[in-house]
């Protein structure tokens, strides 16, 4: 195994010299006080701008204010389900846990661990992974303020004045989180998604009573303290992390400068706001729409940021360079790709922490189409999701019906991000295969994961929780809770820490093709290199044409003597449909098929055991026939 040596310039190897340089300069400054000096605790507030000149601002938001809205009003048992929730107490995090906060929240206590955060220390001194605070991002759920949507949306549907809930809710928050210091200044994207929640707020409620001049005042000055402080920390995003995070940010300092030019340092934050913006869409969205996270979820979090950019700026009669209108419509075409037609789900694949920073719906939380549909018309094309408009009501999108981007079925290539796509009706094959130039989130190479009859036959267990004991996080994100195929119980690559993978699996080959009867799809990857460098793993996939029937032939060559193969396949632990799965040897010697318990985490912080199947092989071929039957 190798040393820690080894593994220090494997990372630099993989990261590259900009990113360590910057971390190691980061932690120099960090001991050395800079951040306490840059980023002041608690500054005397200041008066930027008052309510009067900020109605008045001639800029365009997506709709002038409540009165403006004209779309159909339809209160949902589910809307008003969701609203009383709130109003007893009741917060749903990640889009799939209740916690009773109560009605007094104090926004430093993590509702998992019950830790209280001393809001008291500067920023720089809290940190992310704590095993006596626990996961940080339970703090951050409620703080980041889209649950305010839920709350507007039922205001309008049921024409019941909230504004004094909303308003109390910010205030409240500004009063117990005093600038700079806390869990709650940590991380610049949370920042960033208050910025924006807040906005799409104070817009809805701009003629209300209860947002009075001294109220905004307290509003404006948090406003521009946040903007400050992302625009002064966006280093880190854009070099030590250069994910969602980077886009978030960017855009966000952009809009901060369109929708308040009167704070100062606005244009500055437009200006380079929309060029980073630019810059990261460009280097995160490959030019075949897929994103450098290797996660549905957070890619689905891209396509809601790219369609505020694109209709804020049009309302404002501005454009984005021409590669983020580009990467943006080819993100809907990938994404729609990779969708079950009867619920709007997407393989659950990656990284997915239970983000979906805007819900204008009712949908479930895993329903991608009215993400989807809102961006589509952004860019002036239409999906046929007709029951998912109420996105684009609020964005004030005409929908279109021309230049339609109906699903086709048949074989889709994705090679800058590794994927490969069979679709017919009754069936969705999805296959990872790839390198990687960007660093990577699970261990999961060839992995495959099959739909059929909208029902996941083969699953991706998810990610469950960021931080958690060592050997849970690792099944998540490792290779054991994917179906491919393991060497002893060690994954492909390397673990290092919370999201940190050493020796990256590389891609040495892909088809994926077409004949009369049946689909073919051939990859070969190059893993566990740090066993031994020569090891590669070649899948082939056959699927019959219209027949719930594939056939995998895993081929492992360079293996050391002592080492075994596992052949894993996860299915729901009662599957809907009689799957079938049997597996011979390269003697064509049937294997023993064993069972085991794994887990599944559809939704972020919840896991259900489900069933693997396991074939062992000393041998360095495994074929298995998978066989779904009503």
């Amino acid at each position: 195994m190798p040393g820690n040596l080894q593994k220090a310039l494997n990372l630099i190897s993989n990261m590259g010299w900009r990113y360590t340089r910057f971390r190691v300069q980061r932690l120099v400054l960090q001991k050395t006080g800079f951040f306490k000096s840059r980023f002041p605790a608690k500054p005397a507030h200041k008066t930027y701008l008052n309510i009067n000149d900020w109605r008045q601002t001639p800029v365009h938001f997506f709709f002038k204010d409540r009165e403006s809205l004209n779309f159909p009003k339809k209160l949902t048992p589910e809307l008003t389900q969701q609203f009383n929730e709130l109003k007893s107490g009741n917060f749903l995090l990640f889009n799939s846990l209740y916690k009773n906060l109560g009605m007094n929240y104090d926004w430093l206590t993590n509702p998992d661990s019950g830790f209280k955060y001393d809001v008291n220390k500067h920023w720089t001194e809290i940190p992310d992974y704590s095993t006596a605070a626990g996961d940080i991002k339970f703090v951050w759920e409620k703080s980041r303020f889209s649950y305010l949507y839920d709350i507007i949306r039922y205001d309008y549907h049921s024409g019941i004045d909230c504004s004094e809930m909303v308003i109390h809710d910010i205030l409240s928050w500004i009063t117990a989180n005093p600038v700079n210091c806390g869990p709650n200044y940590r991380c610049s994207q949370e920042m960033s998604l208050r910025i924006l929640n807040w906005t799409f707020a104070l817009h809805y409620y701009k003629n209300s009573p209860n947002l009075d001049y001294k109220v905004f005042d307290q509003i404006q000055y948090a406003i521009y303290c946040h903007l400050d402080h992302i625009y002064n920390n966006i280093d880190f995003s854009r070099i030590a992390v250069r994910n969602n995070h980077a886009i978030t940010e960017t855009l966000t300092l952009y809009l901060g400068g369109l929708l308040y030019p009167a704070l100062p340092g606005a244009a500055k934050w437009k200006q380079k706001g929309k060029q980073w913006f630019e810059e990261e869409i460009a280097y995160q969205v490959y030019d075949d729409g897929t994103f450098l996270q290797f996660s549905m979820n957070y890619h689905r979090i891209v396509v809601q940021l790219m369609t505020w950019a694109i209709a804020l700026s049009e309302k404002n009669e501005e454009k984005f360079s021409s590669v983020v209108y580009d990467r943006a419509a080819k993100s809907v075409a990938f994404l729609r790709t990779c969708m079950n037609d009867a619920n709007g789900w997407l393989p659950n694949y990656g990284a997915n922490d239970g983000a979906l920073f805007f819900k204008l719906n009712d949908a479930h939380y895993r329903d991608y189409r009215p993400a989807l549909q809102a961006l589509a018309g952004a860019l002036q094309k239409n999906t046929e999701f007709n029951n998912s408009n109420e996105d684009s009501y609020w964005y004030n999108i005409q929908l279109i019906e021309t230049n339609t981007v109906n699903q086709k079925n048949g074989v889709f290539q994705f090679d800058k991000g590794g994927y490969y796509v069979i679709r017919e009706p009754d069936t969705l094959t999805f296959i990872k295969c790839g390198g990687y130039k960007d660093r990577p989130s699970h261990a999961d190479n060839l992995h495959i994961d099959i739909w059929h009859n909208g029902e996941n036959a083969l699953l991706d267990a998810g990610s469950y929780k960021y931080n958690t004991d060592k050997d849970t996080m690792r099944y998540f994100s490792g290779t054991a809770s994917h179906n491919t195929v393991m060497l002893n119980d060690l994954d492909q690559m390397l673990k290092g820490g919370h999201f940190i993978w050493f020796y990256w699996s590389r891609f040495i080959e892909a088809e994926l093709a077409e004949t009369t009867d049946e689909y073919i799809f051939t990859g070969k990857v190059s893993v566990y290199r740090y066993i031994n460098k020569n090891i590669t793993h070649k899948r082939t996939i056959t699927k019959i044409k219209g027949k719930a029937e594939w056939t995998i032939t895993d081929e492992l060559t360079g293996i050391p003597a002592g080492i075994s193969l596992k052949q894993l396949w996860h299915i729901p632990k009662e599957p809907p449909q009689n799957t079938s799965i049997r597996a011979t040897n390269i003697s064509e010697a049937s294997l023993q098929q064993e069972i085991t318990e794994g887990w599944y985490s559809g939704l972020y912080g919840q896991k259900i055991p489900t069933k693997t199947i396991y074939f062992n092989s000393k041998e360095p071929v495994i074929k298995t026939i998978l066989t779904i039957t009503d």
